[in-house]
């Protein structure tokens, strides 16, 4: 696989994964009282754990698609 391909495959990936987050915050803050008594009922926890761990999730999705998409595409980019 060549350094082109890479940062291909890289790119792409990063900008699915940012669509993706884009979609899920947008989605989580619109729909935030549906959700919350969804999960809430799903998981048997408290109204307010269940927009704790949206928050967490979406943060930490946030942290691993810049270590694992962003980061590896920028550095394709600059070895290229």
């Amino acid at each position: 696989m060549t350094i082109e391909t890479l940062t291909t495959v890289f790119g792409w990936m990063s900008v699915i994964n940012i669509a993706f987050l884009l979609i899920s915050t947008v989605l989580i803050l619109a729909l935030k009282d549906w959700a919350t008594t969804l999960h809430a009922r799903l998981f048997e926890i408290d109204p307010a754990a269940a927009r704790l761990e949206w928050y967490r999730w979406l943060g930490n999705y946030k942290i691993f698609m810049l270590i694992f998409a962003l980061v590896p595409y920028f550095a394709l980019r600059m070895a290229g």
